[in-house]
């Protein structure tokens, strides 16, 4: 009997392990326990936090790193990728604009700027790259984009024509938009945004009452931010801009999805698609026995677009069943219709801050069981 081929495809587990730290846990316990297996790692992302990590583990892009502004103006060394002999830019705006760079009680959205984000694409864009791909998520920001439309040149007056200044709290200052000083190579650039989001910018769905709180907006915060993107929105559409604020996935990353269609004419795809696309998954679960994926909590929304159930999905176009593990699970029964086996690695009722804490061990010890099935079933 030949060795099986397993192939391990996980997001990460937000805030405790990179897509890469589960990919290395899983190969542990297949090298202990089970070496005989054939092993393919593909660190995968949905366009959220992770994304360039796994396009540059995957393709072995070039990776060019500048010093950024986080969301709070302060210098950081942020990274992005080129490839297809540097046509092709891949920007992953939580680099720079990250929540990741601010701590818990620095977390204020009214001031978090994107501008961070704004700074990668035009760095990219003095390469002469014609397509750049902006996967986004994982920010901690609302400001509609604005920050990051700041950073390539468009200026945002208020009414006695001073410029506004940064953070989601300025957005309700917009007076009148001037595009007249926007970075050229703006217009001779396509871009595409990487991204499984599909709220939209207003309303209770919207950029700010759905993601806000997550980045620290108190109630009275997520009211101001709502007037302030909704204000936007009208200015935008009072210049011309763009004709409505009312497509999928505007709200993404605190409404940066907005500004890049309204303003840079974005295409939004499938983060977790076009990542796919861009590691070769398919083609390597078309030649497995068994497919591994996971994320940090799982329940019914996954089943919507998110990372473990596009996976799973690709997988059953090949008649691959797939194994879901990931760090919490919730609505089994309605998983179990999508994944052929499903586990969470937490052992027991804990708290939240113990589950994060031993996430790394609680994942090893649940893929060392899973390994053993695994061996019970094609070993020898």
């Amino acid at each position: 009997m030949r060795n099986p081929r397993i192939v391990i495809a996980p997001d990460s587990f937000k805030g405790t392990l990179s897509a890469q730290d589960v990919c290395a846990i899983w190969q542990d316990a297949f090298k202990s326990l089970f070496p005989e297996a054939e092993l393919t790692l593909v660190p995968m992302s949905d366009g959220g936090d992770g994304a360039l990590e796994a396009i540059i583990h995957a393709t072995k892009a070039d990776v060019v790193g500048i010093v950024a502004e986080d969301p709070l103006g302060r210098p950081v060394k942020a990274m992005y990728a080129l490839f297809k002999g540097h046509q092709t830019a891949f920007i992953e705006t939580a680099a720079a604009c990250g929540i990741v760079f601010v701590k818990r009680e620095e977390r204020n959205p009214m001031i978090a700027s994107s501008f961070g984000a704004g700074q990668l694409i035009a760095d990219a864009m003095k390469f002469g790259v014609k397509e750049i791909i902006v996967s986004i998520g994982g920010s901690a920001t609302v400001d509609g984009g604005v920050g990051m439309l700041q950073a390539l040149g468009y200026r945002f007056l208020d009414s006695d024509g001073a410029e506004i200044g940064r953070g989601g709290g300025e957005l309700n200052r917009i007076a009148t938009i001037d595009t007249s000083n926007a970075n050229p190579a703006l217009a001779g650039t396509k871009f595409r945004i990487a991204s499984d989001v599909t709220n939209p910018l207003l309303g209770s769905d919207g950029a700010a009452s759905v993601f806000g709180p997550q980045k620290g907006a108190t109630p009275e915060m997520v009211a101001a931010l709502e007037s302030g993107l909704s204000h936007f929105a009208e200015v935008c559409a009072k210049c011309g801009i763009v004709s409505d604020c009312r497509h999928k996935g505007d709200g993404a990353a605190g409404g940066m999805g907005f500004a890049l269609r309204a303003f840079l004419n974005a295409e939004m795809c499938s983060g977790a698609a076009l990542i796919a696309e861009k590691v070769g998954l398919e083609n390597v679960i078309n030649h497995a026995d068994v497919v591994i994926t996971g994320e940090g909590r799982t329940d019914r929304q996954t089943l919507f677009g998110k990372l473990p159930a596009f996976v799973a999905d690709l997988a059953a176009k090949h008649s691959v069943p797939t194994i879901l593990c990931s760090g919490a699970v919730e609505d089994k029964a309605e998983l179990q219709s999508r994944f052929y086996a499903v586990f969470d690695t937490v052992p027991a009722v804990v708290s939240l801050d113990s589950a994060l804490e031993n996430a790394r061990e609680n994942l090893s010890d649940t893929a060392a069981s899973i390994v053993r099935l695994l061996k019970l079933r094609f070993g020898d």
